[in-house]
């Protein structure tokens, strides 16, 4: 099953008038912003910023959970996005920094750079190494000015409009 890093956010305005962001999946990530324009700008940094403290602590990054009517959809950084699935995908293969650094044939420094939250490295090489733990990388864009909505009818609701359908 693929790996979807964007996550729901919600913003709510507090009490001084502002427009506060939270994460559920993330509670330590927290923004706001004058405008709800604002805040849903400072959304990504603070996902991103979460994101790569967690890495850094060596603390698991948390699966999204389902957008819902009232989220907005807010990505991290791409670099960021890529190194949290390299560890991922290390622990899912049960491997090290040293036995990434062998599938790349790279110097072990340059692995554990790879996975350092705080160390810049090009999309290219993280897809490369990625690769190189047999997962694939794929891009996703989406429109950010406007909530994505899940407009799923109930069960219920589907079967009967299943039915419907086929009476016709």
């Amino acid at each position: 099953m693929p790996s979807k890093y964007e996550y729901p956010a919600s913003i709510e305005r507090d009490e001084a008038g502002r427009f506060l962001v939270r994460f559920p999946d993330l509670p330590e990530a927290l923004t706001d912003g004058a405008t709800v324009e604002e805040a849903r700008a400072e959304a990504a940094d603070c996902l991103t910023e979460a994101i790569a403290g967690r890495l850094a602590d060596g603390d698991p990054v948390p699966v999204p959970s389902a957008i819902g009517r009232a989220h907005y959809v807010v990505a991290p950084r791409p670099e960021i996005a890529l190194k949290a699935a390299l560890h991922t995908a290390l622990a899912a293969r049960h491997a090290t920094a040293a036995d990434l650094a062998r599938a790349l044939d790279i110097d072990h420094k340059e692995a554990r750079r790879l996975l350092d939250p705080s160390e810049a490295s090009k999309l290219p090489r993280l897809t490369e190494a990625l690769a190189a733990l047999d997962f694939a990388v794929s891009i996703s864009v989406f429109d950010r000015s406007t909530r994505r909505r899940l407009l799923t009818a109930p069960a219920a609701r589907r079967a009967r409009i299943r039915k419907g359908a086929a009476a016709e």
